[in-house]
C-alpha cells in the first residue's frame, strides 16, 4: 500500500499537525490502495498563512516570468504523465488507456491554452480614446483556495492553478480525499518547476474539514470549487460572512436534443458521450431528447450502442468503461435506476446490479432508459454514472421549453442540419454552452454554466479574468 500522509505547505512536504489517517479505495478492487492523512485547522491555517506571506511578492513577480513558471511545468508536464494516469486509473477508475490520454491529456491541454491567452492579455491598458489618463489594471484576488472533484482530476486542477498562478495569486488546493494521488504528483511538479516557496500549497481532507476551513477563513481572498450543487451551496454559505469571491462549477442535467435531419452517428455519439468516464462528468449529455418521427428508431439504436460498451477494471488496457468511484455513488446509482423503473420509463439497456461477470467492483451496467418524461426522478437529477434518460417530442419549442425545464444550465447539445434551428436553440438554450453537430468547443473556450450549474467560467481568458481584480485608476502618468 502507498502511504503519502504529507503535505505541501510553504515549498516543502511537512507531517500533518495530527495523525488522521485515510484509506483511498481502489474502485475496481473494493481494497484500500493508498494511506493518506485528512488535515486539520492548523494545517489549514499553515497552508494560508504561507501563501499569505508569498501574496506580495509574487503578485510583484513580473507577469513575464509567472508565464515562464507555467512553461517549465509544461516541460516537466510529460515526464510525470504515466506517473499520472496510474495515480487516476488506480484511485478513481479511469481505464488505463482513456487515462492517459483523456485524463493526463486534459492537464497540459489546459496550461498551454493559458499560456496563449496570458500573452496576448493586457494586464495594464487605457480606458480608452476618451480618457488618455484612465488606466484599468487587472490585479490578483489574493490567496485562493482551490477545491477539486475526483472524476476529472488533472483537468480541475490545471483549470484553477494555472490561471491563478499566471494571474498572481498564491493558493491552496485541496483536492478530493478520493483521488488525491495525482494531486501529489503535480505539487511534485510545481516543485521542480520552482514556484516560490508558498506560491502553491496542498492540504488534502474533506470537504466538511479543510473544505469549511478553507472556505470559511478570513485570509482566503477567493474560494474556486468544483463539485456538487450541494457542496456549492454550503460553500457560498460559509464564505459569505468573509464576502471572499466565490466561483463554483457544479452540476448538469444536459439535454442533447436530436431533431429528425441529424446526421447518422448523432444518436451513437450521443450513447458513448453519456458512457465516456462510467458517466462521471457534470457536462454529460444525460438527456436523450429525440424528434418523434426518429424516436423509435433512435431507442433502438441507442439501446444497441449501450449494450456493446463493454465495462472492465480500470488497469486492463482497452476501450471499455471502468467502475464508478466509490460505493456511495454506487448505491446511490443503483437507487436512480431503480427508481426509473418503478416511475414507469421503459428499461432498454443495462439496470440494476452490476454487469455478469463482476461481483465486487463498483461496476454500473450501462443503462438506458426510453419513453421517460421530464418530471421522473431520473430526469431530474445528476446520476453521474454510465445512464441516459430518453424523452421524445414534436416541435422545436416543445424541445427548447422540455431541455430549459432543469434547475441545471451547464451543457446542452443540439443534432440537425438545419444551421438556422441550430443558431436559434443556441440562442435559447438556458445554459453556459452549448456543442453542435458533434463539435467539440475550440481551445481557450470558456467552460462554466448558468442557474444551479454555478458561476464563474474556466480556460482561457476568462479562467484569468477569474482570478483578477478590475483596478480603475484616474489621473495616470504615462511612463
Amino acid at each position: 500500500m502507498i502511504e503519502k500522509r504529507d503535505f505541501y505547505i510553504n515549498g516543502q512536504w511537512v507531517a500533518p499537525s495530527q495523525a488522521n489517517d485515510f484509506h483511498v479505495i481502489d474502485p475496481s478492487t473494493e481494497e484500500p490502495c493508498t494511506v493518506i492523512s485528512l488535515g486539520g485547522q492548523a494545517d489549514t491555517d499553515a497552508a494560508v498563512a504561507a501563501a499569505k506571506t508569498a501574496l506580495p511578492g509574487w503578485m510583484a513577480t513580473p507577469v513575464e516570468e509567472r508565464i515562464a513558471l507555467v512553461e517549465k511545468l509544461i516541460e516537466i508536464y510529460p515526464t510525470r504523465a504515466e506517473d499520472l494516469a496510474q495515480a487516476m486509473s488506480m484511485e478513481m477508475g479511469a481505464p488505463i488507456d482513456m487515462s492517459r490520454t483523456q485524463q493526463v491529456g486534459a492537464g497540459i491541454w489546459h496550461l498551454k491554452n493559458f499560456i496563449r491567452a496570458a500573452k496576448s492579455f493586457q494586464f495594464e491598458r487605457p480606458l480608452g480614446d476618451h480618457a488618455p489618463n484612465d488606466r484599468i489594471i487587472y490585479e490578483a484576488v489574493g490567496v485562493a483556495a482551490l477545491i477539486t472533484p475526483w472524476n476529472w482530476p488533472m483537468n480541475q486542477i490545471t483549470l484553477k492553478v494555472g490561471a491563478a498562478a499566471i494571474a498572481g495569486c498564491t493558493m491552496v488546493l485541496k483536492p478530493s480525499e478520493q483521488s488525491p494521488l495525482n494531486a501529489m504528483i503535480f505539487a511534485e511538479m510545481m516543485h521542480e518547476a520552482g514556484f516560490p516557496p508558498g506560491v502553491f500549497n496542498l492540504v488534502n481532507g474533506d470537504g466538511v474539514g479543510v473544505g469549511s476551513q478553507l472556505s470559511g477563513h478570513p485570509d482566503v481572498d477567493m474560494v474556486s470549487f468544483t463539485g456538487s450543487t450541494r457542496a456549492g451551496t454550503a460553500i457560498s454559505k460559509n464564505a459569505a460572512d468573509t464576502l471572499k469571491k466565490v466561483h463554483l462549477e457544479l452540476g448538469g442535467k444536459g439535454a442533447n436534443v436530436i431533431f429528425a435531419d441529424a446526421d447518422d452517428k448523432a444518436v451513437k455519439r450521443g450513447v458513448l458521450h453519456m458512457m465516456n468516464n462510467t458517466g462521471q462528468s457534470c457536462n454529460a449529455p444525460s438527456r436523450m431528447l429525440v424528434q418523434r418521427p426518429i424516436y423509435d428508431q433512435a431507442v433502438e439504436t441507442a439501446a444497441e450502442v449501450a449494450n456493446k460498451v463493454t465495462v472492465g477494471p480500470a488497469m486492463q488496457e482497452g476501450r471499455h468503461i471502468g467502475p464508478v468511484v466509490n460505493e456511495l455513488q454506487w448505491t446511490k446509482i443503483q437507487a436512480l435506476i431503480t427508481k426509473g423503473i418503478d416511475e414507469g420509463a421503459r428499461l432498454v439497456a443495462g439496470g440494476p446490479g452490476r454487469p455478469e461477470g463482476f461481483n465486487k467492483g463498483y461496476f454500473v451496467r450501462p443503462t438506458v432508459f426510453a419513453d421517460a418524461n421530464n418530471q421522473m426522478t431520473i430526469a431530474r437529477e445528476e446520476i453521474f454514472g454510465p445512464v441516459l434518460t430518453m424523452i421524445p417530442f414534436d416541435t422545436e419549442e416543445e424541445a427548447i421549453e422540455i431541455a430549459n425545464d432543469t434547475p441545471y444550465g451547464l451543457t446542452n447539445y443540439v443534432q440537425t442540419q438545419d444551421g438556422a434551428r441550430a443558431n436559434r436553440m443556441a440562442r435559447k438554450l438556458r445554459s453556459g454552452m452549448v456543442e453542435m453537430n458533434g463539435q467539440s468547443r475550440a481551445a481557450g473556450s470558456p467552460f462554466g454554466g448558468m442557474k444551479q450549474s454555478g458561476n464563474g467560467r474556466e480556460g482561457g481568458v476568462w479562467g484569468l479574468e477569474d482570478f483578477l481584480e478590475v483596478k480603475a485608476v484616474s489621473g495616470w502618468t504615462p511612463e
